[in-house]
Parts: structure tokens; C-alpha cells; sequence
């Protein structure tokens, strides 16, 4: 009965938070760059409104850029019509086009590849639909001028480390472990043609910059068939393994950027400090707090004005 009950009380506070984001259709719409920078996302019809937030936010602090999309199958004529409006013509690609090759498919792998295939030319920014940023961004102008990748702390103790320091006895662990876990813990034993030594962060693919001319599918193809021989097809191929080549790609890279966790957040219930630019509002906790519907107020505030 708890559990009826919370699921009823997330789909209400869904629904209070997309009628919220319906005004972000009153807002004028992004005039593109094209200046070597792309803001890219993977979405579909469910969340338009709020990808919609998401990228006009950012996009009204960082005032570079154009958007690339890739659709995962569901957007409809309509929603590609209003996309055309306010984002001023975006690319969209369909998911049905990429060739996952020795990389999983599905878990967001898709999304993965093609940005490796962009930022061949371009400065990447990979944007998931459910942020909002709400403020500076000067970290993120700093990496791209520089050419120096960035991501989103997963959380406040992430920092760059040997990947020795997140070895573990993968059956230690158990096999309920989670395969961000499991991946970590073995990452001494990829080779994948990686830079050694070897380094890592636990970011998170939510937010993250991706420089012009680093490491293309090569890399994820050869680390993908590595990673399935040692864990097995099946658990490589379970949600969050995508996560896991976004990080080794953006720590093996030159000096990678860790955004300031207390400027650049993930929402885990808690209400968000004075002085945040931006925030993550990861499934478990979207709708607690309205405080996803709230920024997507002050943003959407911020547009109109």
C-alpha cells in the first residue's frame, strides 16, 4: 500500500512540475552559434517541456552554441515543430541510425557514440533533460576555452584518482553489485590502448564537456569488448556501464575539469545551497522538495526576462 501510495504521490508531483515547465513555450526562442560548440542531448516526447528548460537555461548562461538531438524514437512531428522554434532548427538523429558495434546497445550507449562521432570538429556538451542551470557557468566557458574536458561530480567526495584506488575481488562485492561498481572496481585490468598511468573519476554523464578531437569510438568499441570478456555480456551491457566509458574517456584525456560540487549539484533531497549554477534532479529523488518545479520557475522567470 506505501509503495501504491508513493507512486501516486511521484505522479502527481510529475505532473505539477510539467505544467510548470509549459511555460517555457511563452519564452523567446535561442538564437544558435555556430562557433564550434554543441550542446547535445538524447530525448523524447515525454520530456520535451523539460528538456526545453534545460537547454534554454544553459544556453541563456552560456550564450555559445547549438543543439544537436538525438531522438529516441518517440518525438512526434509536433514535437520536432516546436523544437524548430525555440531552439532554431536543432539537428535531430535518430537512434535507429547509430551502430552500436562491440558496445552495448540501449542504456544510453547510443547517445554515447554519436557524441564521440561530434566531437570529431566540436566542442561537445553532453545535457541531460532533467537539470536546470541557474547561474554562471564560468567553469564550463574555462574548459571549452581551454579544450579541456569537464563533468559533473556524482557526488561531493568525487576526485581524480589512480584507477588502483577502486580496485576490488569483483566476488567480494557480490553479485547484486552494481555495474558502475563492478566496472570500477576492475578498471586496472582494461587496457584498451588507454594513456597510462591510468586515472579516473566518478562523474556523472548528466553534464559533461567533451573536447574537439579526443578519443572516438575506437576507444569505446575496444574498452566495450575488454569489459564483456571480463564481467560477462550481460552485466556490461546493464544500465550504467555508459556511465563508466563517459568517465574513463573524460579522465584519460589531458587534465579533466571536476565542476565544484557546490556549484554544480546532483539533487539528493537536500535542499540546494545559496550560489548554485546548476542542478541535477536524478530520478530518485526529481520531484521531492517541488524543488525541481521551483528552479524550473526561477529559470523559465530568468528567460522571460
Amino acid at each position: 500500500m506505501s509503495k501504491f501510495m508513493d507512486r501516486g504521490l511521484r505522479k502527481l508531483r510529475e505532473l505539477r512540475h510539467n505544467r510548470a515547465a509549459k511555460a517555457v513555450l511563452a519564452t523567446p526562442p535561442v538564437q544558435p552559434r555556430e562557433d564550434g560548440v554543441i550542446v547535445f542531448s538524447m530525448i523524447g516526447t515525454r520530456v520535451l517541456l523539460p528538456y526545453l528548460v534545460a537547454a534554454k537555461s544553459l544556453h541563456a548562461q552560456l550564450q555559445r552554441g547549438r543543439f544537436v538531438i538525438l531522438d529516441d524514437g518517440t518525438l512526434t512531428h509536433a514535437d520536432k515543430a516546436v523544437l524548430d522554434r525555440h531552439l532554431g532548427k536543432p539537428e535531430i538523429l535518430a537512434i535507429a541510425s547509430v551502430e552500436t558495434g562491440d558496445c552495448p546497445s540501449g542504456g544510453c550507449w547510443e547517445r554515447l557514440l554519436t557524441l564521440l562521432a561530434l566531437r570529431r570538429d566540436a566542442y561537445v556538451i553532453q545535457l541531460d533533460s532533467d537539470t536546470v542551470t541557474t547561474g554562471p557557468v564560468d567553469e564550463v566557458l574555462e574548459a571549452i576555452e581551454q579544450g579541456r574536458n569537464f563533468t559533473l561530480r556524482g557526488g561531493v567526495d568525487c576526485e581524480l584518482q589512480p584507477v588502483g584506488c577502486y580496485a576490488a575481488d569483483p566476488e567480494q562485492l557480490g553479485r547484486d553489485v552494481h555495474i558502475q561498481l563492478l566496472a570500477e572496481a576492475t578498471l586496472e585490468r582494461i587496457d584498451a590502448g588507454l594513456p597510462h598511468p591510468r586515472r579516473y573519476a566518478r562523474g556523472c554523464a548528466g553534464f559533461a564537456g567533451f573536447a574537439p578531437g579526443g578519443f572516438d569510438r575506437g576507444v569505446a568499441d575496444a574498452f566495450s569488448r575488454e569489459a564483456s570478456a571480463l564481467l560477462g555480456r550481460d552485466r556490461w551491457r546493464q544500465w550504467g556501464s555508459e556511465q563508466v566509458m563517459s568517465n574513463v574517456i573524460i579522465t584519460a584525456e589531458d587534465e579533466p575539469v571536476l565542476l565544484p560540487y557546490a556549484r554544480y549539484m546532483n539533487f539528493w533531497n537536500e535542499a540546494p545551497p545559496a550560489g548554485v549554477s546548476f542542478i541535477h534532479f536524478v530520478g530518485t529523488y526529481r520531484y521531492h522538495r517541488d524543488a525541481y518545479t521551483d528552479a524550473t520557475h526561477r529559470a523559465i522567470a530568468a528567460l522571460r526576462a
